[in-house]
């Protein structure tokens, strides 16, 4: 029989874990119809709670069930890709312990990838119960993604996902340390079904994507998949040094005409604070790629397990 690997990364979901366990394998008789076994694999990405201790215990009873945990937290594309680098399946699906993905879809996916696609997507129609100002700037970001990047990120993307061996294999020669899964797959191309869904809100416990996170997360999409930033920076560079040179001139005729040194000072203070802001903006932009090279030339582990199956 083939393997369909689940991954599914957990930080602090000990309520969760059980409740995902059951829903996901409510779909075991559709796919042994189909000569196909499932494993879950889960990743605890260095959680605080009894996450752990409640996937041991459905180790116990389901030797189906496998798990990494790593040494601290590492961030959920980390554990994305631990996933995909221990994930033994012919077919491989990555979902949210919370069951905002829905396991319903599973059948539907699979029927997708006999079509001859090579990964089935899915994508939300709606952000529904999340906060307005939140849902608002991720659609500007993916707006803004689509226009300066050439690598395709669908507006309402979720990282549930159901690929061919082939495409994960494609995903893990790309080893780099600062990763943005949701560009990564559009880098790699290959052939993809989107399914679109009705958001659904999470079972139990709590999100642990805040505003703060989701921004920091944005700007690592932004600076992983296009270098339009630089080209701004650039271009505002060359305009301030134009326009500088233009206030140079006028001040020279000014005062060789009017002989008045002193008027003007305050539009001059502030052509000043804003050049050096721009200054300043364009240098952040440069020190934000220069960091990304720092860190991917340390050649540090995306992750580091502690205990694992």
């Amino acid at each position: 029989m083939s393997l369909l690997t689940v991954i599914c990364p957990c930080y602090n979901e000990e309520e969760s874990v059980g409740l995902f366990y059951q829903e996901v394998m409510k779909n075991q008789d559709f796919f042994r119809g189909k000569g196909v076994e499932m494993e879950i694999l889960f990743i605890d990405d260095g959680s605080g709670d009894k996450t752990l201790a409640e996937i041991k215990k459905l180790r116990a009873e389901d030797q189906r069930v496998r798990y990494v945990s790593f040494s601290r937290n590492f961030g959920k594309e980390a554990a994305m890709y631990a996933g995909l680098e221990k994930a033994k399946g012919d077919y491989v699906v990555i979902m949210d312990v919370d069951l905002q993905d829905p396991p319903h879809l599973l059948p539907e996916m699979f029927s997708c990838l006999e079509q001859g696609y090579d990964s089935v997507a899915t994508r939300r129609v709606n952000r529904k119960g999340e906060p307005v100002i939140r849902s608002f700037f991720a659609r500007m970001f993916y707006k803004l993604m689509k226009r300066i990047s050439k690598t395709e990120i669908v507006d309402g993307a979720r990282d549930y996902r159901l690929m061919t061996r082939q495409m994960v294999d494609a995903i893990l020669s790309m080893g780099e340390y600062n990763r943005f899964t949701k560009g990564i797959y559009g880098w790699v191309g290959f052939r993809t079904k989107w399914l679109e869904f009705e958001n659904v809100e999470r079972a139990k416990g709590e999100t642990k994507w805040n505003f703060w996170k989701l921004l920091v997360y944005s700007i690592e999409g932004i600076t992983a998949f296009s270098t339009a930033p630089l080209s701004i920076s650039a271009f505002v560079g060359v305009l301030f040094c134009l326009l500088a040179f233009i206030m140079i001139i006028f001040i020279i005729v000014r005062k060789l005409i009017f002989g008045d040194p002193v008027s003007g000072w305050p539009s001059m203070v502030c052509i000043i604070l804003m050049t050096s802001g721009v200054q300043f903006f364009c240098t952040g932009i440069l020190g934000q790629y220069l960091a990304k090279t720092y860190l991917e030339v340390k050649r540090r582990p995306i992750y580091l397990a502690k205990e694992e199956t």
